[in-house]
């Protein structure tokens, strides 16, 4: 687990983060794109709408444990 110091600031408040191990590598945008989109002033994925229905949490959970680095934590 990522500390929450390296939590990237351009993502909104709440519960899932991406951290500054994103590699930009698209997978969290394809698997829960209404929670995940790509910051261009970073060129990393960020946290831009918290998941707040059933389907969007699980996507955005799918997303967390399916990233290659580790960088989409949880608080």
């Amino acid at each position: 687990m990522m500390p929450i110091e390296e939590r990237l600031a351009q993502n909104v408040a709440g519960e899932f983060y991406v951290t500054s191990a994103c590699i930009d590598c698209d997978q969290c945008r394809e698997i829960a794109p209404n929670v995940f989109r790509r910051e261009e002033d970073i060129s990393l994925s960020v946290v831009y709408a918290q998941p707040t229905t059933p389907a969007d949490r699980s996507a955005a959970e799918e997303a967390r444990v399916s990233c290659p680095t580790d960088a989409i934590q949880r608080s």
